[in-house]
C-alpha cells in the first residue's frame, strides 16, 4: 500500500531555508546569543526555525522516526549547554546546527551497527573516482520524477553514509557545495566528487529497480524527502 505523502509545509520551510542572505544569518546569530544570555523567547525562536530542518535531515538519513526525534533533541540540548563555542567564523548557526546534527547521527549508526559506516577514501581517489560519474544533465532528477517515492528513499538509505549525507544536503535540502563542506568539514572538491559518485550510485539501483520490476517496500515510518 502507498503512502500519502503531504510535503507543501516541509517544501515551503526548505524554500526560506535558502534564503541565507545576511540579515538571515545575523537574525539566527542575534537569536543565538540571546539565548545564551538566557532569552528563553530567543531559544523557542531559534527551536521552531530549525526543529524541522533539523529533524527532517535525521529522518533523511536513518529512515527512522524514532532516530530522528532522539537527534532533533539532542541538538537543541547541546546547543542550550555548548551554543557559547559557536563561532561565526567558521560557519552560520546552520551549519553548526547541521553539524551537531550529524555527528549524533553517525554516533547512532556506530552504536546501531546497521548502516554502513563512512569510508576512509582520500580527496584524491574520491576525485579521481568523482570525475568518471559526471553527469552533463540532471539524470538524478529525471529519475526522481518518474520512481515512485519509495524507491527513491530506499536508493538514497542504501548509499554508504558519507555518499548519503552530501545527497541529503546537497539534493534534498538545496545547500551549496559550500555549505555542505562547512557542515562536513571537508573541501568543497570532495563534496562535489561524493556527490558524483553518489548520483551514479542512485541512478543505477534505481535502474536496477526499475528493471527488475520489484515493487518497492513502503516506508511507512518516513514523511517527505523533498
Amino acid at each position: 500500500m502507498r503512502i500519502s505523502i503531504d510535503c507543501q509545509a516541509e517544501t515551503n520551510d526548505l524554500v526560506e531555508a535558502k534564503m541565507t542572505d545576511s540579515s538571515t544569518i545575523e537574525r539566527d546569530e542575534e537569536l543565538l546569543r540571546r539565548s545564551m544570555a538566557g532569552d528563553e523567547a530567543a531559544f523557542v525562536s531559534l527551536y521552531r526555525r530549525w526543529q524541522g530542518r533539523i529533524y527532517r535531515f535525521a529522518l533523511q538519513m536513518s529512515g527512522s522516526e524514532a532516530t530522528a526525534e532522539d537527534v532533533t533533541q539532542e541538538v537543541f540540548i547541546v546547543l542550550m549547554r555548548e551554543g557559547h563555542r559557536f563561532d561565526p567564523n567558521r560557519g552560520t548557526v546552520q551549519a553548526y546546527l547541521y553539524g551537531i546534527a550529524r555527528n549524533h547521527v553517525l554516533r547512532r549508526f556506530q552504536r546501531d551497527r546497521v548502516f554502513v559506516p563512512i569510508g576512509f577514501e582520500t580527496e584524491n581517489e574520491e576525485a579521481s573516482a568523482g570525475r568518471h560519474f559526471v553527469a552533463d544533465d540532471d539524470p538524478l532528477g529525471d529519475l526522481t520524477r518518474t520512481e515512485t517515492i519509495e524507491s527513491v528513499r530506499q536508493a538514497v538509505l542504501s548509499l554508504p553514509a558519507h555518499y548519503r549525507e552530501v545527497v541529503v544536503l546537497c539534493e534534498l535540502h538545496e545547500m551549496s557545495y559550500a555549505e555542505a563542506a562547512t557542515i562536513l568539514n571537508c573541501a568543497v572538491g570532495t563534496i562535489r566528487s561524493r556527490l558524483h559518485r553518489a548520483r551514479a550510485m542512485l541512478i543505477e539501483r534505481l535502474r536496477d529497480q526499475h528493471e527488475s520490476g520489484s515493487p518497492a517496500q513502503p516506508l511507512t515510518q518516513v514523511r517527505c524527502f523533498a
